[in-house]
């Protein structure tokens, strides 16, 4: 198992996909859990999807929302995976004061779930950093996406 840190609980709001905590144990993985619900982080350069180089999408491992086209992501150095813009309606961000600090956290539209942070140091043309957790996604790729 992927050794995870920093926790606290999903944000609150409405999302078109809402499960018990419960119904999320049983969907998610135990690391899947703890990114996509308790806010954790795996750690850096331990998701194969920072190393996906194929076309396709990128999507929500709670929901299968659709997230980030591979097209918009980049190697940034930090040992995860990174993108420079989302896909339209897939996510959703929220202010992050944990760890003494404010941060932009990244979250699935859909269902909430954390996702990770945005920082603005990216590439153009946005010069956005979608820095976002492996564990949190799937990868689909295009030809089994259409």
């Amino acid at each position: 198992m992927k050794r995870l840190f920093g926790s606290h609980d999903s944000p609150a709001g409405e999302y078109p996909l809402t499960l018990s905590e419960e119904e999320w144990h049983r969907r998610l993985d135990p690391a899947q859990f703890q990114v996509l619900r308790k806010h954790g982080t795996e750690r850096a350069g331990t998701s194969p999807l920072n190393r996906e180089k194929r076309r396709g999408t990128f999507l929500c491992a709670g929901c299968q929302q659709q997230l980030f086209a591979s097209d918009t992501k980049f190697e940034s150095g930090t040992g995860w995976p990174s993108f420079f813009k989302p896909l339209e309606g897939g996510v959703g961000t929220s202010e992050d004061r944990s760890f003494f600090m404010t941060r932009t956290e990244v979250h699935c539209a859909n269902c909430g779930g954390h996702l990770g942070h945005v920082f603005p140091d990216g590439p153009p043309p946005t010069g956005l950093r979608y820095c976002m957790n492996g564990v949190a996604m799937t990868f689909h790729p295009e030809d089994e996406t259409g």
